[in-house]
This record gives C-alpha cells, structure tokens and sequence, in this order.
C-alpha cells in the first residue's frame, strides 16, 4: 500500500519479494534510516548513502520502495557511464542495421526514409525518465518492444517511484552534478521529442550510493542528504547485529550455527583491521550461511561446514589467505 513516509518502528523487517530478476530477502532497518528516507521525502533531496561495501546501502532503496509502495528502478555506475544514460539511451546498433537494411532495399521515399531512421524511435528511457513521468516512459518503451520496469501490485504512476543509482563513485565526477542538475530543475531535454517533465504530485525518491572509492563533488554533497551505514566497531555488538541479520534471513537455522557465522566473520574483520584491505561484511555473512544451508540440513554437519566455507566467503584478498 502506498505511503507518504515510512511509519515503521525502528528494528521492523521488511519483507523484499522476487520482483524484476532480483531474489527474494529481507531488511532490517534502523532508525536512523527511516530518519533520513521520510527526511529525503520531506525535502525533496536525494539520500546520498555511504559506506563500505556489504552494509545493506542498496538493499535500503529496494526497502523503501517496498514499504512505500513504490516501483523500483535501478542504475548501476560504471566508468563508462554518462550523465544521460539516467535519462534516456540511444540504440545506435539497432539504428545503424536500420539505416544498412534501407540502403540495401532501397525502398520508399525520402520523408518515408527519415522517419524510419528518425532519432526518437531509438531512444530508451533511462531511470529518471521512468520517475519522472512514468506514462510517457511507458510509451516509449512500448514503441520499441521494450520491457518496463516491474511494478508493485495495484500500483499507480502517482505513488511514484524510488530510483536507486549505485556505486556513483565509480562514475565521472560530472555524473553526480548532472543528476543534480536533471533532479534540481524536474525535467530534462530528450532527443526528438518534447521534454521529460516530473509529475509534481509524485516526486521520485532517489537513493545514491557510494562505496568511498572516489571522493564527490562538494557541490553534490551540499545538495543532497548523507547517510553513513557501517557495521559496529565492537565485537559483541558487532556479533549481535549479525546474528538479528541471520535469523531474519535464515529462521530455520539453529542459533548455534548462525553465532558461529557472525564470529568468524568478526575475527576476519579484526584481523585486517588497520590494513588497506576492504573487510568482509553482512553480504558475505549471508552468503556464508545460505551456503551451508544450501548444501546441509543437519546442524551438525552445518557447524563443520561453516569453517571450510569461510575460506571462500570470507577471505577476498591474497593478504588475508595467511592470516
């Protein structure tokens, strides 16, 4: 059901079905989170949400949606990426076999021609063009045969949306000032066609994240709302949040089996401490046990397998194989 804000108690799970070819989990959310998500809502602004990587930052996005009751649309940055790949794309292969497939026939008139080649029937919107105005993305992508976005049962384009675009420290630093810019002015231009304009009454929520690879712009920082995420420093909280992780995501595992999770991935984490080496975190945790859950049903041979497993799903770098 769709929400203004989220109105959960601090500690809820929320449930995340398999939707769009993402598998089925949970989060727990924090306080803190909710804070800053009904806080971006408020505002406007985006939630810039930072950390190391495996902290849950963007499971967080497809969460909000979630309890929105919002569609999710994501992005993931690379290098290559540009500021209008989050607006709209052009299928420059598909529009130069066009234009080999007409020279070779050879078939229709001029003004036939140029609308058969025509920039618009090309071009594929990118995730702020699905928040902006959903309906005319819709369109769009109908007029190439393209699939949309899965959406939440019942749901309409003004419950609007939640649009995730992560790892932007991967990214251009033009990137983030562009998405700003796009953001901060609700509309952008499109090849071809009228502008993109944002449906005042169903103001998209845009989740950013970053995993410190790159420092931002300043300018990009000012304009949106920081999030930190990160895994407690000490060991028996640090154990404790683990575990509250586990038995969310595992109930039928036995509580001896997920402690022991939680502590071996503690005592590699203390190990590269102090080091350059990225530790693991909850995404390996998760990994760890739906490993041995997957591959035994004892809780006896799921003990003896935790430590064997852990050498894969926990170690990552050449530096922690020796210690």
């Amino acid at each position: 059901m769709y929400q203004s804000r989220l109105t959960l108690a601090p500690g809820s799970t929320i449930p995340l079905p398999a939707r769009g070819g993402i598998a089925a989990s949970c989060h727990i959310i924090d306080d803190d989170s909710i804070l800053a998500i009904n806080a971006a809502l408020a505002t406007g602004r985006p939630l810039l949400v930072r950390g190391e990587p495996g902290t849950g930052k963007s499971q967080l996005a497809r969460a909000a949606a979630e309890s929105l009751g919002r569609a999710f649309v994501s992005h993931t940055v690379d290098s290559r990426t540009e500021t209008r790949d989050l607006l709209w794309s052009i299928d420059a292969v598909a529009r130069l076999a066009e234009a080999q497939l007409v020279g070779a026939l050879r078939d229709g008139s001029e003004t036939a021609l140029r609308e058969r080649l025509a920039i618009q029937r090309f071009v594929h919107p990118g995730p702020l063009w699905w928040a902006f105005d959903w309906e005319s993305a819709e369109q769009q992508a109908a007029a190439l045969q393209l699939v949309a976005p899965p959406k939440p049962d019942g749901w309409k384009s003004e419950n609007g949306v939640v649009v995730l675009v992560d790892e932007i420290d991967k990214a251009d630093p033009s990137i983030p000032n562009g998405l700003l810019d796009a953001f901060g002015h609700g509309r952008f231009e499109v090849p071809g066609r009228e502008p993109v304009v944002m449906n005042p009454k169903a103001r998209p929520l845009v989740v950013v994240t970053t995993n410190e690879e790159r420092a931002l712009p300043d300018a990009f920082l000012r304009r949106c709302l920081v999030l930190p995420l990160s895994l407690p420093k000490d060991r028996a909280e640090l154990i404790e949040t683990l575990c509250a992780r586990g038995r969310a995501h595992f109930p039928q595992v036995a509580e001896e089996v997920v402690q022991k999770a939680a502590e071996l991935l503690a005592d590699d984490r203390e190990k590269l401490r102090n080091t350059d080496l990225c530790p693991p975190g909850l995404a390996e945790y998760i990994d760890l046990l739906r490993a041995v859950c997957e591959l035994e049903s004892s809780q006896k041979k799921q003990l003896a397998l935790l430590t064997r497993i852990a050498k894969f799903a926990l170690k990552k770098h050449p530096d922690s194989w020796e210690r």
